[in-house]
């Protein structure tokens, strides 16, 4: 053997070698090195998970305010917050770790590998990282606001017949008069009532423990849809995290090209002549990964397509050829 596999990978793969059982042990090993770092840092990040639920509903809140809806959720069981909090910690903390787990995934299979292979494994893992972030800014920013935006709008036109009083010539001595206003006054009293500049929302000031200032409450009005914009605090998290994953998982796709290509089992010539059907297939992962509305397949399919022509773009720069020449004397005489 050739140095140790924890600090030095081998030039040759034939002089490191092990037996079934000593192979078993060394992935045994890299298993339980792998759960060193996230298992700790999923405890510390649970004592900072309310600050991922409020980044998490962030987005919602803004679309909540531009349709005149309260900025809130619902928790329908005791448990629901909890354990919210305990999945997104282990979620945040296997995100945070996955540079060490896929070091010790490398130390595992990095041994068995020639010098110039390796060198597809240091492009393809830093390449699949920055995809990863790029796609979770895109999801977060770009494509949760506006497929909030719609799903509103879908729900929102769901009306019932309006009802109609005749309007009185004269208000009433006892009656009560809620100024419609069209931004929050700056300055509030307890007791102080208005409706939001749609009439859609009620809000009311009332007395705080915090001195010198009132806390607002706010509540949507009935009677103009037919559906209520409520919405479960788990439900959406689960909603956000599915996305992201899929999204994730769909910024792969220039690697999973460049990769093929490496194979021999694609060529940039033939990805450029079945340009047609890779948008047919982007539209059907779109339509299957996003909700059920045009608009939202469509934020989808646009990137999705993107990334194809990325991966193109990857196979007629980047050949297999080429990757393993790499520059002389990085990684050792060439074979």
């Amino acid at each position: 053997m050739v140095g140790n596999p924890q600090t030095r990978l081998p030039e040759d793969p034939a002089d490191y070698t092990m037996s079934l059982g000593d192979h078993i042990d060394e992935l045994r090993k890299r298993v339980i090195a792998g759960f060193i770092v996230p298992l700790p840092l999923s405890i510390v990040i649970f004592f900072f998970a309310h600050i991922l639920i409020e980044w998490l509903l962030l987005p919602l809140q803004r679309v909540q305010l531009a349709w005149g809806f309260p900025p809130e959720v619902q928790v329908l069981s005791p448990p629901e917050f909890l354990m919210l909090e305990l999945k997104l910690s282990i979620v945040l903390a296997l995100v945070l770790s996955m540079p060490w787990i896929l070091w010790q995934v490398w130390l595992f299979i990095g041994p068995g590998l020639y010098p110039r292979e390796r060198r597809f494994v240091y492009l393809l893992l830093p390449g699949s990282f920055v995809l990863t972030l790029i796609g979770i800014a895109v999801m977060y920013f770009v494509m949760l606001p506006l497929m909030l935006q719609v799903l509103m709008l879908i729900t929102r036109g769901v009306d019932v017949p309006p009802q109609y009083l005749p309007l009185a010539e004269t208000a009433a001595d006892s009656a009560l008069v809620i100024p419609i206003v069209e931004t929050p006054p700056a300055e509030a009293v307890v007791g102080q009532m208005w409706l939001d500049s749609g009439g859609t929302v009620l809000h009311v000031a009332v007395e705080t423990e915090a001195a010198g200032k009132v806390r607002m409450l706010q509540t949507p009005l009935q009677g103009r849809s037919a559906v209520t914009q409520v919405f479960q605090l788990s439900s959406y998290a689960n909603f956000v995290l599915a996305l992201l994953l899929g999204i994730s998982l769909a910024f792969q796709l220039p690697l999973v090209m460049l990769l093929g290509g490496w194979l021999g089992l694609l060529t940039a010539p033939m990805l450029r002549s079945k340009r047609r059907w890779a948008l047919f297939v982007c539209a059907i992962v779109a339509a299957i990964t996003t909700p059920a509305d045009v608009f939202s397949m469509l934020l989808m399919l646009i990137p999705l397509y993107g990334l194809y022509e990325l991966g193109i773009l990857l196979v007629a720069t980047l050949p297999a050829d080429r990757v393993a020449r790499g520059r002389r004397g990085s990684d050792g005489d060439e074979e």
